[in-house]
């Protein structure tokens, strides 16, 4: 299932390539592929170093024909790269978005999210509690096995 979307650039560019990943372009396997399905579709000559040092965090501070190239390529408003305040509007925007891919695509199944809805709040809040520690686990063992 898809995490939320994160606060640093690197992390932004990561979850947009694991949700948001055009689903009429083939899966990259490597950041040349990433870059040149970037160019096929912007037109924008990204280079795989600029991707591989946009998704480390080696870079922060790329060119705005970058950004716009990123935007344009995930169907995300240019401000997802943007510093936001407290609420962050475009985040759930693309979270829900990312989650509707996820059950057109039958990763999560329609009737999960329906029986979710139905729950009383006091058993949705316990459902909601599972779901957070389990997504925090997981992104402890994906850390440590980076």
């Amino acid at each position: 299932m898809a995490q939320e979307p994160a606060e640093t650039l690197a992390e932004k560019i990561e979850w947009l390539i694991q949700n948001m990943w055009p689903a009429e372009v083939p899966q990259p396997r490597n950041n040349v592929e990433t870059a040149a399905a970037i160019h096929r579709v912007t037109g924008e000559d990204i280079s795989s170093t600029t991707v591989w040092k946009l998704r480390t965090g080696r870079q922060d501070n790329p060119q705005l024909r970058t950004l716009t190239a990123l935007a344009h390529f995930f169907n995300v408003p240019i401000g997802y790269f943007g510093f936001q305040g407290e609420d962050h509007p475009i985040d759930d925007d693309l979270t829900f978005k990312a989650l509707r891919r996820e059950v057109e695509t039958g990763v999560v199944r329609p009737e999960v999210l329906r029986a979710l809805v139905d729950l009383s709040p006091e058993a949705r809040w316990v459902v909601d509690e599972m779901i957070l520690a389990a997504a925090e686990a997981d992104r402890r063992r994906h850390k440590r096995s980076t």
